[in-house]
């Protein structure tokens, strides 16, 4: 009974092996054929099955057949949502378009110009990695707006264009901390102000407001005596601008205990300077009452000389 069975188990193997074999033989043989009219025909059924992995392979083969045919532009649209359906969103990018400019006139050309723009804002990363790509894709969508600004297409394209934004004043606000951070607070102060200046109306704004006088602050106090004076008093200001916005900010307290520490520091710094002055002065004044002694000594031994 046993070795009937897998006598039986392994005759299926095989009937499963051989029409496996053979359908991928069949395939095979389409792809090395000549018959560019048949390759075209099962290429778009694999598509339209989505088996787009084999439809890609035999575009591949008929894309440069067929330019300049009649069937040229049909077979670029589905070779360009082809690579988009696989997610290879930067060849799909680029023969999107590659079509547009190809086939200006086309019915097709605004869809494919407005891929050619989603593909972009697919392939844009967390907003943590390099923003290169979100920066392309709010041009590609800003340049479709103005082309077709009343298509239906463009409305959609705003929304896109805000959510990249979104991201990158999220870069923008993440790096600012970074510098508080790691202890750059020159770099910190600056960088909050540049992305308060370039997405004023952030979400982020009262809480990098706060964390400007507080990378002030640190600075100032890690700066030489000569420069913390006006240091503290860039951070007090910052803290006169924060409260004048935010009047009821959750980080009120915080501001003001950071006032009142660069008012005690300027009082501190102040102080240091002026004992220094001070200790300079006796410093001078004994370096007069020593040359003086010396001269009255010289002068001594030249009499008794």
């Amino acid at each position: 009974m046993f070795k009937k069975l897998s006598t039986l188990v392994g005759s299926i193997l095989l009937i499963l092996i051989i029409a496996l074999g053979g359908c991928k033989s069949k395939f095979e043989r389409l792809k090395a054929s000549n018959d560019n009219s048949k390759k075209y025909k099962e290429a778009l059924k694999y598509y339209n099955k989505k088996d787009y992995g084999r439809a890609l392979e035999l575009f591949d083969a008929l894309v440069q057949h067929y330019r300049g045919h009649a069937e040229a532009e049909d077979l670029y649209y589905y070779y360009a949502y082809t690579n988009y359906k696989l997610k290879d969103y930067t060849s799909a990018r680029y023969h999107f378009k590659t079509f547009a400019d190809t086939y200006p006139n086309s019915t097709r050309t605004e869809e494919c110009r407005y891929m050619s723009a989603y593909c972009y804002f697919l392939d844009s990363p967390t907003f943590s990695l390099d923003q290169e790509n979100t920066q392309k894709a709010i041009d590609a969508m800003q340049l479709f707006i103005n082309l077709y600004p009343k298509s239906d297409r463009s409305a959609e394209a705003g929304k896109l264009i805000q959510t990249l934004r979104d991201k990158l004043e999220a870069k923008s606000y993440a790096n600012s901390k970074l510098y508080l951070t790691i202890g750059d607070y020159q770099s910190a102060v600056i960088a909050f102000n540049n992305s308060l200046r370039d997405y004023p109306d952030t979400k982020y704004a009262e809480e990098m407001e706060f964390l400007t006088i507080k990378a002030q602050y640190l600075y100032a106090k890690n700066s030489y005596e000569l420069k913390q004076v006006e240091r503290y008093t860039t951070a007090i200001s910052f803290y006169q601008q924060f409260i004048e916005h935010y009047p009821a900010s959750k980080y009120l307290k915080e501001a003001e205990a950071l006032k009142k520490d660069s008012e005690q520091g300027i009082i501190e710094t102040n102080r240091i300077l002026a004992e220094a002055v001070t200790t300079q002065n006796l410093n001078k004044k004994g370096q007069v009452q020593n040359s003086t002694q010396v001269q009255i000594q010289k002068d001594s031994s030249t009499i008794k000389k």
